[in-house]
């Protein structure tokens, strides 16, 4: 078993754990994904675990998180900009912008793609993903641990971005073949 698999596995089996107790209590799936913009973290990982868990998933819903998701985002990164501005580290200023961007575009090459053809689910550097590795290098950036999250967010969300392009590309490709 691979450690990608294994951290997986027991950060599913967690965050199922975490789904339970919040369908439980009888929350809205809305209201954490408003609580998750305020927090950015725990909470958007399960909102919507909890509103299929509890049979209240819905279209808005569903749009809501994403629009909300992206505002997360970019206050995350946002966060890194100014605080390597404030450090005159100039260079960083301008990758963790350059994650930003990436991140936002991993989500948007996915939702473009959807309204083309379906389905869009490839490439590894989903959200999730992302919030990890801010969360690592946040929990150990005493140790310098910031600079290489950014560079892996960077070289990953990137591949991510044109493995979706590229699925994109060949999956209209190949409808227009059948046409």
């Amino acid at each position: 078993m691979t450690w990608t698999l294994a951290f997986g596995k027991g950060s599913g089996w967690l965050l199922q754990k975490i789904v339970n107790g919040l369908a439980l209590s009888k929350i809205s799936p809305n209201t954490l994904t408003f609580i998750g913009l305020l927090i950015n973290g725990l909470f958007d990982m399960v909102d919507g675990r909890v509103a299929r868990q509890t049979n209240q998933v819905s279209v808005f819903g569903a749009f809501f998180d994403s629009v909300l998701d992206r505002y997360s985002d970019v206050a995350i990164f946002f966060g890194l900009i100014v605080y390597y501005a404030r450090a005159d580290r100039y260079f960083y200023v301008f990758l963790a912008a350059f994650v930003m961007t990436a991140s936002l575009m991993v989500s948007y090459t996915r939702a473009r793609a959807e309204a083309l053809i379906g389905s869009c689910k490839v490439g590894f550097m989903e959200r999730p993903e992302r919030i990890v590795l801010v969360i690592l290098g946040a929990l150990f950036n005493r140790w310098g641990a910031m600079a290489p999250a950014l560079w892996v967010l960077a070289v990953m969300t990137t591949i991510t971005v044109i493995h979706r392009i590229r699925y994109t590309y060949l999956e209209t490709e190949r409808r227009k073949a059948l046409a």
